[in-house]
């Protein structure tokens, strides 16, 4: 494997600045609830925690958006919000949020995350995961269609946006129209994802997807050539939280990434770092060993932060 330089990653990491990126995907409202735990409830065996504060940021797909402006892109998100307070709160977050289409039948999803003492005690979640009205598909389209961007960026939460009949109209029309793919899946929906630039499965749904364990190095390299086979993609990158990431070509050997993460506090959102800098990357002209040694260096750092977190391009040049 060859080395990377400093330079040529700065000359990576400055072309982030000029990319418009389409993400397509199930946009949520994070929110979490600060607090401590003095004392045990006398109506159950459970923690009372005294809430000191609460905050608010986008996610799922509107993390994967944060994340992309954070690093000086320019994100163009696609989906759906329901017709509530939430969903008006998403929209007022997003620089663009032209295509974000509000349904009437459905509610924002909304996760609520309890945290006490750096831990996160329970989480609330707020969902309708029913596949969006074909209407609403056709909106989601055209939208597509009127865009102009670099890279489509797919985010899978499994909650009903990403319907096969969706698919079988987005991925031919980027094909055709050479526009590369970058996809987080989630197992469910991952037959409807091909062909793609590159997709980033963890390695639970790495093994779900083929049917044994993820463990060793051998074992992934068998899993990443069976799911580069049946997803037609170009690159792979399996996420093995500890053990780091282990990396596919087609056609070419795997290689290994150790982690870089010294101490991990929260791994919420990680995943969608790690979409967002190999996709930037890949599409500002890196190779997949640099897009990985990238991604591999953000997920490091987002891990040791609370919270949906992301990160600039100067924290990723300085930890590189």
């Amino acid at each position: 494997m060859d080395k990377v330089s400093q330079q040529r990653i700065k000359k990576i990491v400055g072309e982030f600045k000029n990319k418009r990126v389409l993400v397509l995907g199930d946009l949520m409202l994070d929110k979490y609830v600060w607090g401590r735990v003095g004392r045990i409830s006398p109506e159950a065996p459970v923690p009372v925690v005294e809430v000191k504060k609460d905050t608010s940021c986008l996610g799922g797909s509107g993390n994967v958006g944060h994340n992309l402006e954070s690093l000086g892109a320019t994100p163009l998100l696609v989906g759906v919000v329901g017709q509530d307070q939430e969903g008006d709160w998403v929209k007022s977050r997003v620089t663009n949020g032209q295509g974000i289409i509000t349904d009437s039948k459905r509610p924002t999803i909304v996760k609520t995350r309890i945290i006490a003492h750096h831990q996160q005690v329970v989480r609330v979640d707020i969902e309708n995961k029913k596949p969006v009205s074909h209407r609403m598909e056709e909106q989601i389209f055209r939208y597509i269609q009127d865009e102009t961007f670099h890279a489509l960026l797919i985010s899978d939460y499994n909650k009903g946006l990403l319907t096969r009949s969706l698919m079988k109209k987005v991925l031919p029309y980027a094909q055709e129209n050479k526009i590369p793919v970058f996809v987080d899946p989630k197992v469910e929906n991952f037959s409807l994802f091909s062909p793609v630039t590159l997709i980033t499965p963890n390695h639970v749904e790495a093994e779900r997807i083929v049917h044994h364990r993820c463990g060793t190095n051998q074992q992934t390299e068998k899993a990443g050539e069976k799911i580069l086979e049946r997803t037609q993609s170009r690159y792979l990158i399996i996420k093995r939280g500890e053990q780091g990431m282990s990396v596919f070509e087609k056609g070419k050997k795997a290689f290994h990434i150790p982690t870089l993460a010294k101490e991990v506090y929260d791994v919420t959102g990680a995943g969608d770092t790690v979409i967002a800098v190999a996709s930037l990357a890949l599409v500002s002209g890196a190779t997949i060993h640099e897009a990985a040694i990238l991604a591999n260096t953000a997920a490091g750092l987002v891990v040791g932060k609370i919270g949906t977190a992301s990160l600039t391009p100067q924290e990723l040049l300085s930890h590189i």
